[in-house]
Formats: C-alpha cells, structure tokens, sequence
C-alpha cells in the first residue's frame, strides 16, 4: 500500500468535502467510482484520518491559527488548510508515522497542489506545531 498516494487522495477528499459539504464515506465511494488504478491505496487510513480530522476538528483549526503567524483559518486557502489538517493529526494523533515523514508529505503535497509561496509556509506552521508539541512533552 501506499501511504503516499493515500495521504494525496485523503487531501484531495478533505478538500473536496469541504467545499461540498459531503459526507465522508460517500466522498470516498464516489471517489472510488470515478478513479482506477487504486489497487494500492489505503481506504482504511484514508476513512481513519478524514473521520480522525471532523472528530478532532476544533483541535486542528486552533492549532493551525496558533502556529501560523496572525493568519486566521478563513484567510487559509482550503488545499492548504487540507494538507495542514492532514499533516497536523498524524503528528498528533498517529503515532507511526514520524514528524518528519509528516511534515515532509505535507510540503510535498503543497508544491504539487498549492501556489509557489505555500510550501515554505506549510512548513513553517507544521515546524510550529512540532516544536510546540515538543515543549509540551518536555513540561510533562
């Protein structure tokens, strides 16, 4: 399986719903109708994030506002607010995958998917999770 390819299509459906407003499992099947060649693809990760993310979405939408720099949520074009939810759970909630495989992908995503300023601001917000997640760990 590819997490990669995965990690791409859960983007892609996050996105997706948020501009549609569409149930999760009904985004995926209709994703799965319209695609071929997903024999590699991990629905099972994809349905565990994007449920993770609408559980723990208050969460993620004040982590991403706290670790961006004055930008509020609404002002985030929603692909990036997509890769950053994304990236944002697994370094929270997924614990193998590592930080850096996360982070990585999220920067990954937003080259391919995003505006040419999005990368290096994707990875600012994303190393300003992790260093607040590893402050915290060290308080403990």
């Amino acid at each position: 399986m590819s997490r990669r390819k995965s990690r791409e299509i859960a983007m892609k459906l996050l996105f997706e719903i948020s501009m549609n407003v569409k149930e999760t499992k009904e985004a995926i099947e209709q994703y799965k109708e319209s695609n071929k060649n997903l024999e590699d693809v991990d629905f099972t990760y994809i349905e565990n994030t994007l449920e993770g993310i609408f559980k723990n979405i208050d969460f993620l939408n004040r982590s991403i506002e706290e670790n961006s720099n004055n930008w509020k949520i609404n002002r985030i074009s929603k692909i990036n607010t997509a890769i950053l939810k994304i990236a944002i759970y697994e370094i929270y909630f997924e614990e193998d995958i590592p930080e850096k495989v996360s982070a990585n992908e999220a920067v990954n995503l937003a080259k391919k998917y995003s505006d040419e300023k999005s990368p290096a601001f994707i990875n600012g917000v994303i190393g300003n999770i992790i260093k607040s997640k590893q402050s915290t760990k060290n308080m403990d």
